[in-house]
């Protein structure tokens, strides 16, 4: 089982357009509405493939109900922990005739941090790997991320990590065993540019393994003391705003399978020791991204589309990066 923490959970609201017209009016083509929030996007990308997945978040409010209802009518299973302030809504405007998403995320915001942290905890002794994905919410320590990646390190358990400042240098520090950064996140910490050096600088800092989203051309894959360019065949248009966690969800497998092999957790060393390659789930975790901006709504994957790009995914090993 995959547990996908979600401390800032929304209820997502697409709506697709023949041409967005800032400053008129928009006449919607299709409109729909999912739970979502990034952890949630990767528990249903993850179900999709046939993995079992546990998904821990709080609700609150009427938009609260209708996420907890939509989850059951996904089949998702969820524990659910009660906030007195309302989930959030997300407003996705997709424009039909560029091809590109404008979104618009209202803040999260909880009161049930004690609660939380005790139902995650009591979850993770049952995962074969954890995702804490998403922002954090007002409400939270700056180290609630921090925190979660320690209970996994106490219960050996891999946990992957996609978040922002503030959460992110704290959980950094806590090493956790995956991290996945866009390039301005990596920006940010490293004050560099160069994505695949400030990769190599992060890893080689925390002593993680980073793979850095990079969009259409890919991700930047490193360890403390090797990176490498992982490409997909050729770039697919249509939706991109689920395409970050459906790479989240193809580590995360990758991970759960490495446990259940009897891999160790510390994945930073074992691919500075040896092998010339990242792990294989990194090559099917970027055919998953590729194959996911195909799909009208974050948190789905057109799998025949993705079967085909895991067939032409390249991958270089990159030197002189430090």
């Amino acid at each position: 089982m995959i547990l996908c923490i979600c401390l800032s959970p929304a209820l997502d609201v697409t709506y697709r357009v023949s041409r967005l017209q800032t400053g008129g009016t928009n006449r919607v083509t299709a409109v729909t509405q999912r739970p979502g929030g990034k952890a949630i996007n990767v528990a249903r990308i993850l179900q999709q493939l046939g993995a079992g997945v546990q998904v821990v978040a709080p609700i609150g409010g009427g938009d609260g109900a209708r996420f907890a209802a939509d989850l059951d009518d996904l089949d998702i299973p969820a524990l659910l922990v009660e906030t007195s302030c309302g989930t959030r809504r997300t407003v996705t405007v997709f424009d039909e005739s560029l091809g590109d998403a404008t979104v618009f995320s209202e803040a999260a915001s909880i009161d049930c941090w004690d609660e939380l942290l005790r139902v995650a905890s009591a979850e993770i002794v049952r995962a074969d790997a954890v995702v804490v994905s998403g922002a954090l919410p007002a409400g939270v320590p700056e180290t609630a991320i921090a925190t979660l990646v320690g209970r996994c390190h106490d219960l050996a358990r891999p946990v992957l990590v996609d978040t922002s400042e503030p959460g992110l240098r704290p959980a950094l520090a806590a090493v956790p065993t995956m991290v996945k950064p866009n390039a301005e996140e990596l920006r940010l910490l490293t004050d560099d540019s160069d994505a695949p050096r400030a990769a190599g600088r992060v890893a080689a800092a925390f002593g993680t393994v980073v793979v850095a989203s990079l969009g259409p051309v890919g991700v930047i894959a490193a360890s403390p003391s090797r990176t490498w360019s992982v490409r997909p065949g050729h770039a697919l248009s249509g939706n991109p705003t689920g395409a970050g966690d459906a790479l989240v969800a193809g580590l995360a497998i990758g991970l759960a399978d490495r446990r259940a092999a009897g891999g160790s957790t510390d994945l930073a060393t074992s691919l500075d020791g040896g092998g010339t390659e990242p792990p294989r789930f990194v090559v099917d975790a970027v055919a998953l991204s590729a194959a996911s901006v195909l799909s009208p709504v974050a948190g789905e994957v057109d799998l025949a589309a993705y079967r085909e790009q895991q067939r032409s995914v390249s991958i270089v090993e990159l030197a002189g990066q430090r």
